[in-house]
This record gives structure tokens, C-alpha cells and sequence, in this order.
């Protein structure tokens, strides 16, 4: 068998045994053509079974002078993953990642916006289009409800439950949840429906799906990254950021406001409290308010 049906069949398995999302099988396969792709730069005929510890040592290290610690973590991962798949269906009996080591990263903090900086992104939407008031709904629903811009695009209309205040949320592994939806929210998305998305004409297969673009088509998420570059540029702010940026500060806010972490965990859809955990790193100062508020040693 070649790479290719070793990689389709890995895919296969991350799909139907582990319930990933598509985006992550793509970055999982991205990684493993990564490697074949310095395979055939140096020449080296090798298959999956029988490649060495030494080939992917000499590939870790050639990936190492062209991307950041984060990333060449990220590939070591993956390719972990890949070559343990391979000895699950009793293709290898080891594996060749087994000494390889992952470099340290760090924990990286997320960026944030103020709620000054949110509001102003929004209130720089040209809302004279069509697409504004689309614009404004979508991104009052990133920040309002914390979602991914994955579930963003793939928001259902069946998934808004206005009267009980929730909308459900497909996350990754097709894992659903309830999230709070506010009043403001739901305003703007009702704004939207009856005055813009009312007047599309909307292609087969995307009759149920919320945010759609002028062709009556389901949004990219590349079409969200670039409405959020272009208002960050618009208004002058200084930041990088993206969709997730809007994620982050839902969290970071509630977190400041008082929310505990567990229902905040509930609300992303983290699996782990210790992936929301990275929230709490971006405040001191309110952990300290914490200590003296509720410490009975305070």
C-alpha cells in the first residue's frame, strides 16, 4: 500500500472511530504529507511500515528550522497519532515517534478585546448593505454566545430556541450543547431573518442554515476571518485578530464579571477544565480579588 491509502484509511478512522471534525482530519492528514513531501525532496523510498526512528528524526529536524516550537509540536502530534493508528490495526508492532521529543512551547495567552474594542468593531459595520446587517448578527452571536466560527457557519435556524433563550450548538465531534443566548442577540438575528435573509434565494441544501452569503450559500469560515481583519483594520486597532479573538473575550469577560469556571467550560464546549483554565491566566488581578473577597484568612 501507498502513503496515500494509509493516510485515507487513518482519515477513515478519525472520522468514524473517533467522531473528529473535518477540519481536524485535514490537519492530521496535512502532517503526514508534510513528511511525505520531504521523503520524496530527499529521495528517500520508504513506506509507512517500515520508515525508521532516524528518517523521521531527520524530518522533525529539517521541520524545526522553518517553523515555530508550536507548530513543530503540533506535527510531532500528529505524526504520533498517525504511526499509533498504524500499530492499532497491527500494521507496525512500534513506533518510530517513540524517542522523539516534543519542544517546550510555553502556554500561549490568547489575545482579547475590551468590551470598548468589540463595540466599536461592530458599530464600524456599514450597515446601509445587506451584508452589514448580516455582519452585525454574526458577530454579535460570536461574541454574544462564544462559539467557534466552525459553529458559527454551520448554525442551524432549527437551532434557535428564542422563547427558552438558547441556541444548540454542534461542536467538534458532532458533541452538542446549549448555550445562553441574550436578548441583543437575538434581536440583530431576527433583524437579519425578516430583512435580509428573507429576500435570498437560497441554494438546495442550505435552507436551514442561518448565515448565508449573497448566493444563498453557507458562509466559509475564510469569509469570517476576513469581515473581522477588514473592521479591525477599518477602526484602526492594533491587534491581531480573528474570529476566536471574539471567543476568547466572551470568556475573559465572564470570567471578570464573576462567572465561575465550570459554567463557563459548559458554554465553549471544552471537553477539560483545563483548557478553559487558560482563561484565568489573563487576569491576576481578579484572581487576587478573589483571594480577598471569599479567603476566610483574607
Amino acid at each position: 500500500m501507498k502513503w496515500n491509502t494509509y493516510i485515507k484509511d487513518y482519515q477513515s478512522y478519525l472520522r468514524i472511530e473517533r467522531g473528529l471534525s473535518k477540519n481536524t482530519i485535514e490537519n492530521y492528514g496535512f502532517d503526514i504529507e508534510r513528511l511525505c513531501l520531504f521523503l520524496e525532496t530527499s529521495q528517500i523510498e520508504v513506506s509507512p511500515i517500515k520508515i525508521s526512528e532516524e528518517t523521521v528524526q531527520q524530518f522533525i529536524y529539517s521541520v524545526s528550522k522553518e517553523v515555530n516550537p508550536r507548530s513543530q509540536a503540533r506535527i510531532i502530534s500528529g505524526l504520533k497519532s498517525f504511526f499509533n493508528y498504524l500499530i492499532f490495526e497491527d500494521y507496525r508492532t512500534d513506533s518510530p515517534m517513540e524517542l522523539i521529543e516534543t519542544p517546550k512551547t510555553g502556554r500561549k495567552l490568547p489575545d482579547t478585546l475590551s468590551v470598548e474594542e468589540i463595540d466599536n468593531l461592530i458599530a464600524a459595520i456599514d450597515l446601509s448593505s445587506n451584508e452589514g446587517e448580516r455582519n452585525r448578527a454574526m458577530l454579535e452571536t460570536l461574541y454574544g454566545c462564544g462559539l467557534r466560527v466552525s459553529e458559527l457557519v454551520s448554525l442551524k435556524i432549527s437551532d434557535l430556541f428564542f422563547e427558552e433563550g438558547f441556541v444548540k450548538i454542534t461542536g467538534k465531534g458532532n458533541k452538542e450543547r446549549f448555550v445562553p443566548i441574550g436578548n441583543l442577540t437575538q434581536k440583530y438575528i431576527n433583524i437579519y431573518q425578516k430583512e435580509v435573509r428573507i429576500h435570498l434565494k437560497i441554494k438546495k441544501g442550505d435552507e436551514d442554515t442561518l448565515f448565508l452569503n449573497r448566493r444563498g450559500n453557507q458562509l466559509t469560515r475564510a469569509m469570517i476571518f476576513t469581515i473581522i481583519k477588514d473592521l479591525a483594520v477599518k477602526i484602526g486597532l492594533n491587534k491581531n485578530i480573528s474570529p476566536h479573538t471574539l471567543r476568547h473575550s466572551f470568556a475573559t469577560h465572564l470570567l471578570e464579571n464573576g462567572a465561575d469556571l465550570r459554567s463557563i467550560q459548559l458554554m465553549l464546549g471544552h471537553e477539560s477544565i483545563t483548557t478553559t483554565e487558560i482563561y484565568v491566566h489573563l487576569d491576576r488581578s481578579f484572581l487576587k480579588e478573589v483571594m480577598h473577597t471569599f479567603h476566610p484568612r483574607r
